[in-house]
């Protein structure tokens, strides 16, 4: 029996549905990995994280899906939509050069599961009917495809729960026992299920309180919503809050801490009556961070706290400034 790693964007909804539309791919479609051992591993953007190769292991088939990629010889599969994909050296010569057409890149796709279900249907004549409506949310939650900020924000739609769970929650113990069910089961079943259900209510809590301080702490310069919440650490994410408290904004920049890391988040705003002027990936990439043309951030050592302050204030000048 053939082990499995499928190691992915860890604390990400798109990449927990990625590991389930890829698991169920290769029960399917791979001789022998109908009954394989799968394990599922979460990468992390966190200062000081190891390459993703090295999250990957000997005697197994690997699979990196949703994050960076890896010149490791023992990367098997790999599927990405991030622009900021290929940061080590020589990374993308290395992925340009593969032969074995188990690698795939489009940075034009909102989501790494949507790709992934283009992909299985295009060039290996596999499809799962019955995940169609996973496969939609994981684009509408990636690529902020909401039709306004009020759904962006809501926890109504089983969806929203299940990637609100994933998002605070979601180490490899809790997706270990998710993604298996995100790849067989109804939204609207886990959402009501023993592992989403119980996480909900206090998050929804948590929530609420991180709008609170955010209306507290924030301000609109320019074109630029800005929330420096470093005075306290941050227990929560809320990706949409900054445009529903200023709606005017562009963009929004967002400055908070955790034990592990600083982080400065950065957006744009998708009900924006006006075009986006700069490509956040480039402007993040700039201090070792990435992302998409629409969204990224930059992860610092917890110590680094002054000098998040300062890329702060050049990432809202450059934003507010002409392209």
């Amino acid at each position: 029996m053939t082990d499995v790693l499928i190691a992915h964007h860890g604390y990400c909804f798109d990449g927990a549905c990625s590991a389930a539309l890829f698991t169920r791919f290769l029960r399917e479609t791979q001789p022998g990995l109908g009954d394989a051992r799968v394990e599922y591993r979460g990468l992390l953007y966190d200062p000081g994280a190891p390459p993703p190769g090295e999250r990957l292991e000997k005697g197994r088939l690997n699979a990196i899906l949703d994050y960076r990629y890896s010149t490791s010889e023992l990367l098997t599969w790999y599927f990405d939509h991030h622009v900021s994909a290929f940061q080590e050296p020589g990374s993308e010569a290395h992925f340009r050069a593969d032969t074995t057409g188990r690698k795939h890149h489009d940075g034009a796709y909102g989501s790494c599961t949507k790709l992934l279900a283009d992909l299985g249907r295009e060039r290996f004549g596999w499809t799962a009917p019955d995940l169609d409506e996973l496969v939609r949310w994981a684009d509408i939650i990636d690529a902020a495809r909401f039709p306004d900020v009020e759904t962006a924000n809501s926890f109504e739609h089983p969806a929203m729960a299940v990637s609100a769970v994933i998002q605070e929650q979601g180490d490899d113990a809790l997706l270990g026992q998710l993604i298996p069910l995100l790849g067989t089961e109804p939204l609207e079943a886990l959402a009501r299920g023993p592992l989403v259900a119980p996480r909900l209510k206090p998050i929804v809590a948590r929530h609420a309180a991180l709008t609170e301080r955010m209306a507290r702490a924030g301000e609109q310069r320019g074109d630029v919503a800005l929330f420096d919440l470093t005075e306290h650490p941050l227990d929560t994410v809320g990706k949409f809050v900054s445009y529903a408290l200023f709606p005017t904004a562009q963009y929004s920049v967002v400055l908070s801490r955790t034990p592990r890391r600083v982080k400065l988040s950065v957006g744009f705003n998708p009900w924006s009556r006006h075009p986006r002027r700069h490509n956040i990936a480039a402007l993040c990439e700039r201090y070792g961070g990435g992302g998409h043309p629409v969204v990224g951030a930059v992860s610092l050592p917890p110590q680094e706290l002054p000098r998040g302050k300062a890329i702060l204030a050049e990432v809202v000048e450059a934003l507010n400034a002409a392209p």
